[in-house]
């Protein structure tokens, strides 16, 4: 728990200097994140483990992503265009508000994970589930980028070209899960990190050349989780060990670099974070904008409670509920696209309690993993 509270507090730390400096958006604070989110990617891409005897198992999975990442998109959209635009009839405001509100859907792999680890649960079913859970939520959010992008600016043949790579690494890691032969200590883990950080970013300008409206923007998440679950689990490492405390020494080491950029990357995300700065915006007292922003954040996470009516002859009523809560935090793709919607010239209203929501669900982290950590006390 002692690294919870840690975490948090760096989140916090980051979120402070975010507004301070004012550097969400730059360039090497992007490439930085995008380093340490990879390397976290990678390792559980490494731990991943599924049963390919049962794929009817992760289908379901799969479908319950999918409504953990969708019921709290529409219920933010509802609620925009209800609550906090002049007509629910115009086309344009429904328009907004369905791009903007997809921020509300992505759970945070890198924050959540890192922090159920540090939480001692990396063993427990709730673990395991939510580690599957998040994966497929991410790529829920991604996919549906490209018609939400299409609404937005029309139709553009970059958007249908991210689909066959994400295709083929989907492949990839069921095709080849851990029978990849490579190096998995942890400074080749961020070499990994670097090499597709590098190609990411090299694809997302280079094609910003063709068209600068519409470049192509391949995530990290999916790559570096692919490349982790292909790494092999082999007996080299042990060959590579002579003794046993030179054995020790190396596992300390690894869990040391891994704490130590977990840690970095709550700074980062915190950094991310876009101004709070209200401007121009007109018959939005501080008071309505505060009931805005508690609603956002209940709708939000309502919209991730759908598992509890899951998993019944898997988990009990308390496992369950606490992969709800898992499901709570939100970071780095959620930021993404609030910066994404900037571009787009979006209510400076809905921005601004859009980021608010989300600096109160980063906030609330590590109570999210006290209370799930509470929940599974004692159990089995």
């Amino acid at each position: 728990m002692r690294k919870v509270i840690i975490y948090s507090l760096l989140l916090i730390a980051g979120i402070v200097f975010s507004q301070i400096l004012n550097i969400a958006g730059s360039f090497l604070l992007n490439v930085v994140t995008m380093i340490a989110l990879s390397y976290i990617m990678i390792e559980v891409g490494y731990e991943f483990e599924i049963d390919k005897t049962k794929p009817m198992q992760y289908l379901w999975d799969y479908i319950v992503a999918f409504t953990a990442a969708a019921f709290p998109w529409i219920f933010v959209t509802l609620y925009f265009v209800f609550f906090m635009t002049d007509s629910w009839t115009s086309f344009e405001n429904w328009r907004q508000s369905a791009f903007l509100g997809r921020f509300a859907a992505p759970t945070s792999a890198g924050i959540l994970l890192s922090m159920l680890a540090a939480a001692g649960l990396g063993l427990t079913w709730v673990y395991k589930k939510v580690r599957i859970l998040v994966i497929f939520d991410d790529i829920d959010t991604i996919l549906l980028l490209i018609p939400l992008k299409i609404i937005m600016i029309g139709f553009k043949w970059q958007l249908f070209v991210v689909i066959i790579p994400l295709v083929f690494l989907l492949w990839l890691s069921w095709k080849y899960l851990h029978r990849l032969r490579l190096p998995s200590t942890w400074p080749w883990l961020l070499a990994y990190s670097l090499i597709i950080t590098v190609i990411s970013e090299a694809i997302y300008y280079s094609t910003m050349q063709i068209d600068e409206n519409i470049p192509i923007q391949i995530e990290v998440l999916l790559p570096a989780f692919v490349l982790g679950s292909m790494l092999r689990h082999s007996p080299e490492m042990d060959e590579q060990v002579e003794s046993m405390a030179a054995r020790l020494n190396h596992y300390d080491s690894d869990e040391i670099a891994s704490t130590a950029i977990s840690g970095c990357f709550m700074v980062l995300v915190g950094l991310s974070l876009p101004s709070l700065q209200i401007k121009n915006i007109e018959g939005l007292s501080w008071g309505m904008l505060v009931a805005h922003v508690v609603f956002i954040t209940l709708l939000s996470n309502i919209g991730k409670m759908f598992p509890i009516f899951c998993y019944r002859k898997e988990a009990s009523l308390r496992r369950r509920l606490a992969v709800c809560i898992s499901m709570f935090p939100r970071g780095e793709v959620g930021a993404g696209i609030l910066v994404i919607s900037m571009r787009y010239g979006i209510s400076d209203s809905l921005i601004i309690a859009a980021v608010l929501s989300l600096t109160v669900n980063l906030l609330a982290t590590g109570l999210f993993i006290i209370i799930v950590t509470r929940l599974l006390k004692n159990m089995n």
